[in-house]
């Protein structure tokens, strides 16, 4: 086992002439290069500058009023209809696919027509009947007119007896009756051939209203009815139609804010699939019943928006404004990301408390600023003092970022 006595002798350097240097020493100068390069590199690398996350600063005069609630509900449809025939049949032909859009009374499917037709032309054949046995009276009506004037010219000159007259009048009073009874049966005839049409016409489906198809739910060959059949072999409805124009949100509400809630008051509103989109409307209607289950009331909002993009059982949060006063003065400073506040280390006994700040970016330097801090709402900071907004700020600053030093904003994802 080696003793320090031996590393140390290891170190001396034999000054007389001839004398091998050791390998030792060798290792140490190889080492202190290795030491040199390092630091250099290090130098290097101080001089580049630290990558960060940033964000610009809203104005606060520009937020908008205070938010004084939020919720969280759904896109629902006012106007939504599964669309079936009136009769049961079934299915010919469908004209319909999810997505397509469908304007009122356009033909969405067809049932099989083939009992319906046969119907239709045995009421069209008893009608033309009706109406051929309704001519044959009127002619006969019409001669029947003819005889009792002549008859009547003949008895005047008492060329006839009295019997044949009386005969002529029956005979034309008969034929008069004949017609009115065949004028109704025609009327008959007719309404039943258009009882008949009409069961024509529930063989073909159409929209009742205009909207969009978000379910096709029969194909052609199965049978439909508008009454549930069991077995589950019969289909109650050709698909589903939603009217986007009536599109409107459904939140829930604590019972115990619902008291901020008013008809006609302004709300954003954010869908879950889109955050970044700011949605304005206002309340409809506060529904006068409550979910004693969720202990919630159920809140009606409009959208101002009518957006191909917002589409039924979409998922939003929604936040009520407070009213606005135009008479108020206008709120100052900016909202920031709260990770973007540095808060001040903690004070020495005797010492007066740092100020939090943050740092922003100007010209590629991070810089400094101590800030006055106001409420917090959804995860932003509003700063009464020290910013204005339109600042670029560094969203959760390195830690050991100092002012002056040099920063660049990093790369989106996937760029």
């Amino acid at each position: 086992m080696s003793r320090p006595e031996d590393h140390l002798r290891d170190l001396r350097i034999d000054r007389r002439p001839g004398a091998a240097r050791p390998t030792s020493n060798r290792k140490w100068i190889v080492l202190g290069a290795i030491v040199t390069v390092v630091a250099v590199g290090a130098v290097l690398m101080s001089g580049r500058p630290t990558p960060v996350d940033t964000s610009v600063a809203r104005s606060a005069a520009d937020a908008g009023p205070p938010t004084l609630l939020d919720a969280s509900g759904f896109v629902t449809a006012r106007r939504i209809a599964t669309v079936s025939s009136k009769v049961t049949g079934r299915v010919a032909e469908v004209l319909i696919e999810e997505g397509m859009k469908v304007e009122e009374g356009q033909l969405l499917a067809r049932l099989d027509a083939t009992d319906a037709s046969a119907q239709l032309e045995l009421a069209s054949a008893q009608q033309a009947s009706s109406e051929s046995q309704l001519a044959e009276a009127r002619t006969q009506l019409a001669l029947a007119e003819t005889t009792l004037k002549r008859q009547q010219e003949l008895i005047g000159r008492q060329l006839v007896a009295q019997s044949a007259f009386d005969q002529a009048k029956a005979d034309r009073d008969a034929r008069a009756a004949r017609l009115a009874s065949l004028e109704k049966a025609v009327e008959v005839a007719r309404d039943q051939r258009a009882l008949t049409a009409i069961g024509v016409d529930n063989t073909q489906i159409r929209a009742p209203f205009a909207g969009v198809i978000v379910a096709k739910a029969a194909q052609p060959g199965e049978m439909i009815s508008p009454v549930s059949a069991g077995g589950g072999f019969t289909r109650t409805g050709i698909g589903t139609l939603v009217d986007m124009d009536s599109l409107e949100v459904n939140v829930d509400v604590n019972e115990a804010y619902i008291g901020r809630v008013q008809p006609k008051m302004v709300v954003n509103a954010v869908l879950n699939a889109y955050p970044d989109w700011t949605i304005p409307g206002s309340v409809i209607a506060i529904v006068p019943t409550a979910d004693r289950t969720k202990a919630t009331v159920k809140v009606r909002i409009a959208l101002d928006s009518k957006d191909p993009r917002i589409v039924p059982d979409m998922g939003v949060r929604v936040s009520f404004l407070a009213p606005v006063d135009a008479d108020a003065p206008k709120p100052t400073g900016a909202f920031v990301p709260e990770a973007a506040i540095v808060q001040p280390a903690p004070a020495a006994e005797g010492e007066e408390p740092g100020r939090p700040a943050v740092f922003v970016v100007e010209d590629g330097v991070a810089k400094r600023i101590e800030v006055t801090l106001g409420e917090e709402a959804n995860a932003e900071r509003h700063v009464t003092a020290g910013l204005s907004g339109g600042e670029t700020v560094i969203v959760a600053p390195p830690k050991g970022l100092a002012d002056g030093a040099r920063v660049v904003a990093k790369a989106a994802s996937g760029r």
